[in-house]
């Protein structure tokens, strides 16, 4: 069976086109908003075109070249957003560094991809460049964002639009516009390395068109309204944020907001007050923690009402989902429900929220479900850095939680008989970088891209059930797919990170990093004394609390299933660490290295316990 999305609802086309053709059409006051001297202040279309041009010129002034590769190693802010289109209209290629990366997977990454030149966008990463440049022979010029040219640094930016705007004239703007249009859909736009959950990074190659075909595509799933503002805080080094938060915005006139960072976002989405919001799963779990946290540290009365609107905004949702439109005293509960409780849910996403965008790890339902019910939907997607991201996404006319929606516009989706899901289209990368031998394993003679996930199509929706790699099978041959217990175990709000073990072994067991706001309180009502979090965890009576926690999420499962053991872990798992992708997937491969020791350890104990 292929699930289709219809034909293609656009000609092959290019970035380069799409920006201009956004800078005539929208040409408004606020096409980017930052954040400055506490604050927003708005940017217009105009100049931000008029940076592009001098940032342009002024690389082609420097010795870059058509087809050179240009990397760009910054946070979000309106400058990586002129660099990028910067780079598309000089017919540059740019490869994005996450501002994350260390200086040794810095060096690797610009030597992979030959950069001759990069964005920095302040001291802290330039110092990490200067650290490795002379092992990065090809790097000739680093250009800051900052006012500051800090060591390491050539140039700043604003010495290279000095640059650009010598000799400026209508002539010299319009042979720069022919020379963009001089770019062809199938030109490589961005090499955007994987996150590596396995091994060293791969350069996916995503042309203008892979890129451009998605976002077409992706404007007919997600409505705008025409004046929407989006608030931008995934790294736009990533696949999602760089076609949705980015190029999608971009074309539909959407006003982008960039956060400061990832911790200032709950206070930016109230100042910015966006109508649109793309996340990944994370910030939808602490924000559902948070709400039970506050409902259940409120007293007596304040619990009862929000349990009993819970449940009166859980039965409203059971009916919408089913096509049923809720009346009589349920739509009077409900009315009663979004005033007492989820209104200010509302208020603290800003008040105008018509849609949030969930992408880049599964979303446990029960999640989706409490939001919708809240009245604040969430459009759940899939995709990959291979497929410029997006395959298939809930939409607003075709909506179905606990799965990723249906197949877009020109995209095919087929299962292949092991389960794995298959993918083709013009969305599908021209291959990895360098690495012929990956890209033949990828992509087969049929076109077909293998995503390296299990899922199923249920009536053209897509249900993913874990990732290929990640499958469990035990010592018995039982087959497991983890993230689904894990994203049950993570709703309960003792739990803040839970990663299921147990390939080849005998049982599965589950490490689990507790909430800690949570189980500090709790312990202070037990009278529990403790020097440190460590000591806490030691306690007995903690880990039966904890391990009662989980088994109320997993009771319910096959006892094949059912994690034996619990493992309690003091620290969240880090980016820093190398535990998670700068999008906050778990890397098994490393935690299960990291934790070795104390995963051994709880098989061991059953051997020990057998007599010889």
């Amino acid at each position: 069976m292929i699930a289709t999305g219809g034909p293609r609802n656009s000609t092959p086309g290019t970035l380069t086109q799409l920006f201009f053709d956004a800078v005539a059409t929208h040409d408004g006051p606020a096409a980017l908003q930052v954040r400055v001297n506490g604050r927003y202040e708005p940017i217009s279309h105009r100049t931000v075109f008029a940076r592009v041009k001098r940032v342009a010129r002024g690389l082609q002034r420097q010795g870059v070249k058509a087809g050179d590769r240009v990397a760009i190693l910054s946070e979000n802010r309106p400058e990586w957003a002129i660099a990028d289109f910067a780079c598309l209209s000089a017919q540059l290629a740019d490869v994005p560094v996450y501002p994350n990366e260390t200086p040794e997977n810095i060096a690797y990454l610009v030597n992979d991809s030959g950069a001759v030149a990069m964005f920095v966008s302040n001291a802290a990463q330039a110092a990490k460049v200067a650290a490795v440049r002379s092992e990065c022979p090809a790097l000739k010029t680093v250009i800051t964002f900052a006012d500051a040219k800090d060591p390491g640094v050539d140039l700043t930016i604003a010495e290279l639009e000095a640059l650009g705007a010598e000799g400026e004239s209508a002539a010299t703007e319009q042979a720069w516009r022919e020379a963009a249009k001089l770019v062809k859909p199938d030109d490589l736009a961005t090499l955007i390395y994987t996150s590596g959950t396995t091994g060293k990074p791969k350069g996916v190659m995503l042309s203008h068109d892979n890129i451009y075909s998605n976002v077409m595509a992706s404007v007919l799933a997600v409505p705008f309204a025409g004046h929407d503002t989006c608030l931008s805080f995934l790294p736009l080094s990533h696949i999602f944020e760089r076609m949705a938060g980015h190029y999608l915005m971009w074309h539909t006139g959407t006003s982008i907001a960039y956060a400061e960072s990832i911790d200032t976002v709950p206070q930016n989405l109230v100042e910015v007050r966006p109508t649109l919001v793309l996340s990944v799963p994370r910030l939808y779990e602490k924000m559902y923690a948070r709400v039970l946290d506050n409902a259940l540290s409120g007293g007596a009365v304040k619990k009862r009402i929000f349990f009993w609107a819970r449940a009166v905004a859980d039965r409203w949702a059971t009916q919408k989902l089913a096509g049923t439109e809720p009346a009589g005293l349920l739509a009077v509960q409900y009315r009663i429900a979004q005033k007492l409780v989820f209104s200010k849910l509302q208020v603290r996403t800003g008040g105008r929220l018509r849609y949030f965008v969930s992408g880049g790890a599964p979303l446990a339902p029960e999640i989706n479900k409490f939001f919708y019910a809240a009245g604040l939907v969430i459009l759940e997607g899939y995709g990959l850095t291979e497929t410029s991201p997006v395959i298939c996404v809930n939409t607003p006319d075709a909506f179905r939680i606990g799965t990723v929606g249906k197949a877009i516009s020109g995209v095919e989706v087929t299962i292949a008989p092991d389960g794995e899901i298959l993918t083709r289209g013009p969305h599908v990368m021209h291959g990895y970088y360098n690495r012929a031998d990956a890209t033949a394993e990828a992509i087969d003679e049929n076109r077909w891209f293998h995503t390296g996930d299990i899922g199923q199509l249920e009536d053209g929706f897509l249900r993913i059930t874990d990732r290929k790699k990640d499958i469990i099978v035990t010592a018995g041959g039982k087959n497991i797919a983890p993230q689904p217990i894990e994203n049950e175990i993570k709703t309960n709000k003792y739990v803040s990170q839970a990663v299921m073990i147990g390939d080849k072994r005998k049982y599965p067991i589950v490490l689990v990093v507790p909430n800690w706001d949570q189980l500090e309180k709790w312990a202070k009502i037990k009278s529990l004394t403790y020097d440190d979090r460590a000591q806490l965890l030691t306690q007995p009576i903690v880990h039966a609390k904890m391990e009662k926690e989980i088994h109320s999420r997993t009771d319910g499962l096959p006892r094949y299933e059912q994690p034996k053991k619990i493992v309690l872990l003091e620290h969240d798992f880090s980016v820093e660490r190398g535990e998670l992708t700068a999008t906050l997937k778990v890397k098994r491969r490393v935690i299960d290295k990291t934790y070795k020791a104390e995963i051994d350890r709880q098989y061991l104990e059953d051997e020990e316990a057998v007599p010889a």
